[in-house]
């Protein structure tokens, strides 16, 4: 295939940015979108031109590094990350626009890559469970209820891409923080910080400076992971409960 890229490019967080356009030949159906723009980018290189730069590390859809805005969709027109991306999902002579994620939470670092360092400030506010130091306890020491297990893991499945963020019009990071105070809340083991861990942790989304959430449910449409749209009012009734409890409200 035959593609043209109009891709951003920044140098940095302090520079004003620009679409850049670019020529690609002989892109294969069965290429990853990441390795598309490896093709590019040595391209560039032999040129002696400045390569994009663009965030990833595993490329098989768990890290959630690969964060790119395709076409105007987080991730692009598939349900996946971008590493996961196929070129079979575009055609020949396409025009592919190439953007960072737009967040004033994730400034722009250079090109394609973003800080979306605010993610981790977020689960250091309470994104963890009191664990006693020693030997490991025994795996089946405490029970827990089957539908309980099953909805930590569909939440624990959050791999912190930030597509949510980008794909809200709010730019807010609401799924993103209740799939990581549902996950563990609903829990045994994340019982004794049940109540700071959800005050903490939107505390913290708030001071990051994410955008407000009107639920306009764009941010589960994106998610790579499909963490549910009801997470957010699931963590707006521990929040609620949190609060009450601590005469906030």
């Amino acid at each position: 295939m035959k593609l043209t890229l109009r891709v951003w490019r920044q140098k940095n967080a302090d520079a004003d940015g620009a679409m850049s356009t670019y020529e690609v030949d002989d892109v294969s159906p069965d290429m990853s979108f990441l390795e598309m723009l490896d093709t590019l980018n040595e391209e560039l290189i032999l040129k002696g031109e400045d390569p994009v730069a663009f965030d990833h590390d595993c490329r098989e859809g768990i890290c959630g590094a690969c964060s790119l805005v395709i076409n105007g969709d987080a991730h692009g027109p598939e349900r996946t990350t971008t590493c996961q991306l196929h070129m079979r999902s575009f055609k020949d002579g396409d025009t592919i626009d190439i953007e960072p994620w737009r967040a004033a939470a994730f400034p722009v670092i250079k090109d394609l890559v973003v800080d979306r360092s605010a993610f981790d400030r977020i689960i250091q506010a309470g994104g963890y469970i009191t664990a006693p130091t020693g030997a490991a306890p025994e795996a089946h020491a405490t029970p827990v209820p089957k539908p309980d297990a099953d909805f930590a893991f569909e939440h624990a499945e959050c791999i912190g891409c930030g597509a949510c963020v980008a794909a809200c019009p709010n730019g807010a990071a609401m799924l993103f923080t209740s799939a990581k105070i549902n996950h563990l809340n609903v829990l045994p083991q994340g019982a004794p910080e049940r109540e700071t861990r959800v005050l903490d942790m939107v505390a913290q989304m708030d001071e990051e400076g994410f955008g407000g959430c009107t639920l306009a449910g764009e941010c589960a449409t994106a998610c790579p992971k499909g963490i549910p749209l009801t997470s957010i009012t699931g963590m707006n009734k521990e929040w609620l409960r949190a609060a009450r409890k601590a005469g906030k409200r």
